[in-house]
């Protein structure tokens, strides 16, 4: 017997359970984040869509696909909001919840800030989701946010709202400009269990700025293209983050100061945040060769440090998910991948480095 047929609160309500009236969502008035090179009727494709395999990686081409990081911002005063959606490139693991991976989640700002609402929960295999994500809206027009999946694709998206409700702009960031993320399967969101809980994403929440997330699930391994495309963009601060991701200290060695440079040349002043990685299933040696690829990464800050630069800084990995080891071990599912935590965990020791360094 399913879980559904025994507990209703299981249940999904359908879409077509209400009367709605549904917008393209990647259109005005809704506001389209996290495809910084997006046109307008094009795919949701998170890099150039120029890049081949001579610029990357086969992973980072294909993972381009997915929407990590993409959100729809709005305001409205509809009392229910539906989502409709058409999705690709399945992404159901066995390690990450499918409400993570393929679904979507839905904030609404407040007095208290954002809270969530509704959570998009396709079942296994579904292409077409149509639910309810917003079932009691009291209380007047208000900010929406609502977030892509992680490691699934999205073809076609629609919001509906009740008959009559008032549909407007989102309120604009008070940060204007974005912050970008680039990095591994941490960085693009595994192994959260809802796209807002995603580390970046409590991030540009709590900073109010747009979120564009260039994390590759084992692809990130700093190829000058990716760089260059970074460099070409108008952003508030860069967190850098694919230690996981490179094969190798050599290949670290080798490609993890240049990477930043190409972005420092053409953005003197931009904010930019290092951050190396912090495994916390290593024994013994595994912890050495995590330690000598972390100050591989302490490299590239100290000798930016040394040549004047005071818009980088450095955080150790091994301090994102706090020190005490009992702790440390309940923030991941797998010795790697933080779950919900884990990612918390992440966002409370960032945010008062990445707030300061916007600040100055």
């Amino acid at each position: 017997m399913k879980i559904e047929e025994i507990d209703a609160n299981f249940r999904s309500v359908t879409a077509k359970d209400g009367n709605f009236v549904f917008f393209d969502a990647l259109h005005h008035p809704f506001a389209l984040e996290g495809f910084p090179w997006y046109e307008i009727n094009q795919r949701l494709y998170r890099v150039p869509n120029t890049f081949t395999e001579k610029d990357v990686n086969k992973g980072v081409l294909g993972l381009s696909n997915h929407t990590a990081g993409g959100a729809i911002r709005f305001r409205s005063n509809s009392e229910k909001i539906a989502v409709k959606a058409v999705l690709k490139d399945s992404a159901d693991m066995n390690h990450m919840p499918r409400t993570g991976s393929m679904g979507f989640d839905i904030l609404k700002r407040t007095p208290d800030g954002w809270i969530h609402v509704g959570t998009g929960k396709p079942n296994p295999g579904q292409v077409d989701l149509e639910q309810v994500m917003v079932q009691e809206n009291m209380g007047g027009i208000k900010d929406w946010i609502l977030n892509l999946p992680l490691y699934g694709g999205v073809k076609s998206l629609e919001i509906g709202l009740l008959p009559g409700s008032e549909l407007e702009p989102p309120t604009p960031h008070k940060i204007k400009k974005p912050i970008l993320f680039y990095g591994s399967s941490i960085t693009q969101g595994g192994c959260a269990s809802r796209p807002g809980n995603a580390y970046t994403s409590m991030l540009c929440r709590a900073l109010d700025a747009e979120q564009i997330n260039l994390g590759f699930s084992g692809s990130g391994k700093g190829e000058p293209a990716v760089a260059q495309a970074i460099a070409s963009l108008d952003l508030a601060a860069f967190v850098m983050d694919y230690d996981h991701n490179a094969p190798t200290k050599e290949h670290l060695q080798e490609t993890h100061e240049p990477f930043f440079r190409i972005v420092r040349q053409a953005h003197p002043e931009l904010p930019i945040l290092l951050l190396s990685k912090g495994d916390v299933w290593k024994d013994t040696s595994g912890y050495q060769y995590t330690l000598e690829r972390r100050n591989i990464i302490f490299a590239t800050y100290e000798h930016a440090i040394a040549a004047g630069d005071r818009h980088v800084r450095f955080i150790s990995g091994e301090t994102l998910f706090g020190t005490d080891p009992e702790e440390r071990s309940l923030c991941t599912v797998d010795g790697g991948h933080p779950n919900d935590l884990g990612f918390f965990r992440m966002y409370k020791t960032i945010f008062p480095v990445l707030k300061e360094m916007l600040a100055k």
